[in-house]
């Protein structure tokens, strides 16, 4: 009997789970199907957040929270007071940069150290004051260790003009060249090819770049803005 007993409440149990699955399950899809219409937004996964009752979601726009009857839309950050005030909204982005960040692996323009110790990922614009001056410094980064891969984040969007330049020096026959060119003022030589510039622009949406220079560091965390070489050696010594 206590056999039968056993069976039966695990079954039980078991079913329980189920339509509690089944349930959240049409709740998500309901959050995602009105963000969807609503907002014309592409939602690209939606789950559980660190707040009971709230959903976190990745859109192509950015990290978002919605409640669990869709009736709140929520933009902003979730610290953790418990954790020491952990930024869990950042920490949720960085997974998705450093996911993200691998179908870029062969389709950035990188400035190798030759004593290699660190690795930044640096979402740039060749009309950028700030991203030139890091570029004019490039070798002063290389000379302490620091490889520099740059993505394109034409700050204008797609209908500007430094789009297609930028897309000009990803098609170019010397991505190096043809980069310190641009960010040196020169004009950029048209070149056309298939490229992942509008990918990599849309991705640097996606993942909270509203600026560049914007420095990615291996761990997923963001940088805003421009950091000097020494500066920059000495933030990713901390890490």
């Amino acid at each position: 009997m206590r056999t039968i007993s056993y069976v039966m409440s695990l079954c039980l149990l078991l079913m329980t789970f189920s339509f509690q699955a089944h349930a959240e399950s049409e709740k998500e899809s309901a959050a995602k199907a009105k963000i969807e219409n609503l907002l014309k937004m592409q939602v690209s996964e939606i789950k559980s957040s660190p707040i009971q009752g709230l959903y976190q979601v990745m859109t192509e726009r950015g990290l978002f929270y919605v409640s669990e009857d869709a009736k709140y839309f929520v933009h902003g950050r979730i610290f953790n007071l418990d954790e020491g005030m952990r930024n869990e909204t950042e920490d949720a982005l960085a997974s998705v940069r450093i996911s993200g960040m691998k179908k870029f692996e062969n389709d950035m323009i990188e400035f190798k150290a030759k004593d290699e110790k660190y690795e930044v990922t640096v979402f740039t614009d060749i009309t950028c004051g700030y991203c030139r001056r890091l570029h004019n410094q490039i070798a002063e980064y290389n000379d302490l260790g620091i490889t520099v891969r740059y993505l394109a984040f034409p700050r204008g969007g797609p209908n500007s003009k430094a789009f297609g330049d930028m897309q000009s020096v990803w098609c170019s026959k010397n991505k190096r060249e043809a980069m310190t060119a641009a960010k040196a003022g020169d004009s950029v030589h048209s070149a056309s090819c298939s490229n992942k510039v509008h990918d990599q622009y849309m991705f640097g949406m996606q993942v909270g770049v509203n600026g560049t220079p914007a420095i990615m560091l291996a761990d997923g965390s963001m940088l805003p803005g421009y950091q000097p070489p020494q500066q920059l050696e000495q933030l990713l010594k901390t890490l």
